[in-house]
């Protein structure tokens, strides 16, 4: 009993020593998460190129389109090598997460977010082995191929969140979307120059708060933008300016936080004809200014429903003709396929009324209304 005691203790000691190796190897090399995972859970070679395989065709094939905030729900079943992929329009200061969640812990997911460049899909950044969330600040208008693939075996029902939120603070206090009336690029002084920034209507005296943890470097009154402020936002390297204030706050230091008052609303400056608003604006370097608006463009709501949905594998069509589309929306999606009546596809998920779907003789993914489907048993 006792050498059996010492030996179980002698395989710990391997295993442990096994695995600081692989970490102090991995700081070097910089394995992919899925490398990882083929190697720590010795992955059968044949199907991990499988798996693989399926997960380079989502790259290069065509995706279904998706409008933010976006939920899909569903069940993962083993070795059916389903990818999720998913084409998004983002702007430059909008902030990504994409988030899995699964009623098994143990599960494993990988995801993986491109940009399409005129050379192909560029990886932007994949999650690390064990991540079920990823974040992404986006620097580049652009669209934007989202990637999600369960490991080889995984077998449970799963949510897929994929959101966009701004990534700084609406500049006004209580401000929403709408109360932004002139934009970036509108044209001023009768075609002179263009605007540089964008104008936030509100009542004078509104409190004008900091977007972001930074540096106050300039304030005071100058030129055409009357009463201003200039804070800098050292992570990004970028500058934000407020300007036509009514007044400024009194700041007893430099550094400020995220939603502190800085000054209030106000129409100084070149703005004295007009009703009181904020110009906000943002500036980089010697890129000079650039649209600040998708920054603090507050995210559209959408609560999210309750998980209702069954395992189902595959649908039956009902209907005579039934229309696949590329967006989970009548109104803002194509026609990329039409299936008759006795027709069975594959069911990936579900938002919503729509199922998330694969037909046999497709390469890409579609929706399907639940109307024109039946859950085969």
């Amino acid at each position: 009993m006792h050498s059996r005691i010492l030996w179980f203790l002698f395989l710990i000691l391997i295993l442990e020593s096994c695995s600081n190796i692989n970490k102090a190897k991995d700081l070097i090399t910089k394995p992919t998460a899925r490398e990882v995972y083929k190697r720590d859970l010795q992955v059968n070679d044949k199907l991990f190129a499988l798996w693989k395989t399926e997960k380079d065709k989502s790259i290069t094939n065509d995706s279904i389109f998706i409008n933010l905030p976006y939920r899909e729900s569903g069940k993962f079943f083993p070795k059916s090598f389903s990818v999720y992929s998913y084409l998004v329009e983002l702007h430059r200061g909008d902030l990504l997460s994409v988030k899995i969640q699964q009623d098994s812990t143990s599960s494993l997911t990988f995801i993986d977010v491109f940009s399409m460049e005129s050379s192909g899909y560029q990886n932007m950044k994949s999650s690390g082995f064990g991540e079920q969330s990823l974040k992404l600040e986006i620097e580049e208008d652009n669209l934007y191929k989202i990637v999600v693939q369960p490991e080889i075996d995984a077998s449970s029902f799963f949510n897929i969140e994929i959101k966009r939120s701004p990534l700084y603070l609406f500049p006004v206090a209580g401000g929403r979307n709408s109360d932004t009336q002139s934009f970036w690029g509108a044209q001023r002084d009768g075609g002179k120059r263009s605007h540089e920034g964008i104008d936030i209507f509100a009542k004078r005296g509104t409190p004008v708060i900091a977007s972001v943890d930074g540096r106050i470097t300039s304030s005071g009154e100058k030129g055409l933008g009357g009463k201003q402020v200039w804070l800098r936002d050292p992570k990004r390297g970028q500058s934000l300016y407020y300007a036509h204030l009514d007044s400024i706050a009194p700041i007893n230091k430099y550094q400020v936080n995220s939603g502190d008052t800085i000054g209030f609303v106000g129409n100084t400056g070149n703005a004295r004809t007009t009703a009181p608003h904020l110009h906000f604006g943002i500036y980089r370097g010697y890129r000079g200014a650039i649209n600040p608006y998708h920054f603090i463009k507050k995210s559209d709501f959408k609560p999210a429903g309750k998980n209702s949905f069954f395992p189902v594998n595959q649908l039956a069509i009902i209907k005579t003709t039934a229309n696949l589309r590329n967006n989970n929306s009548v109104k803002n999606s194509e026609i990329t396929q039409k299936l008759s009546a006795g027709d069975t596809v594959q069911v990936l998920g579900k938002t919503d009324d729509w199922y998330h779907i694969k037909a046999s003789n497709s390469k890409m993914s579609s929706f399907l209304h639940s109307s024109l489907a039946t859950p085969l048993d």
